[in-house]
């Protein structure tokens, strides 16, 4: 049986052109971690990206060691994304420059069959492989985006500014407005590996929250 590819399957999702487009994005699962500061320099950032690895092939693994869960199927572990946000801004990505003030929900998606009860047990498993590991502030959260406006993005995360702009006209010239709210937020999806890639190769999946003017 072919594994499930998110990003091939769902590619509406996942592979938007390098023109701002609309989508309404549906409900999905992620293991959420919340921390604050440059994702450049703090070892907060780096610690949460290896919990959320960790736990997400946990739950992967978990068909060798006897504890697949009901309805599990083979698939890909989804990429890396990342909510942004900067206390009293409604912050799109290009309005702060200090990103010591970062605000972030960094995140991998989960497939359907993630329960309360799978999570709990991939904590388990990985708490006893690398228990120096703190996944206390690992969360399993459900997500609902809605009406987004999305980009690629290519280049480097500092040139974001450009395809930001891009999105901003297509809004304004279509008749919609950005609507950033509390769980509706700038939103990255990274689809390299900024450490086996170029910096001008880098792939970025930019979604903002949107509404009817």
């Amino acid at each position: 049986m072919d594994k499930l590819d998110y990003k091939k399957t769902y590619k509406e999702l996942y592979q938007p052109k390098t023109k701002p487009s609309i989508i309404e994005v549906p409900e999905m699962i992620f293991i959420a971690i919340d921390g604050e500061g440059n994702p450049n320099s703090c070892p907060e950032y780096k610690a949460a990206i290896e919990v959320l690895y960790g736990l997400s092939y946990a739950i992967k693994m978990s068909k060798m060691n006897g504890t697949q869960p009901a309805g599990y199927f083979e698939y890909v572990v989804p990429p890396l994304e990342g909510l942004w946000q900067v206390d009293g801004v409604d912050f799109d990505g290009m309005n702060v420059t200090d990103k010591d003030k970062f605000k972030w929900i960094s995140m991998i998606r989960q497939p359907e069959f993630v329960t309360e009860e799978v999570f709990e047990q991939a904590k388990l498993v990985l708490k006893k492989k690398k228990p120096a590991l703190d996944l206390s502030k690992a969360r399993l959260m459900k997500m609902t985006e809605g009406l987004c406006v999305q980009i690629m993005h290519k280049g480097s995360y500092d040139d974001e500014p450009a395809s930001i702009e891009q999105m901003k006209r297509f809004l304004d010239e279509n008749g919609y407005i950005e609507d950033f709210s509390e769980g509706r937020l700038h939103h990255e999806i990274y689809l390299s590996d900024p450490r086996k890639c170029s910096t001008d190769k880098l792939k970025t999946v930019i979604r903002h929250p949107i509404k009817k003017k």
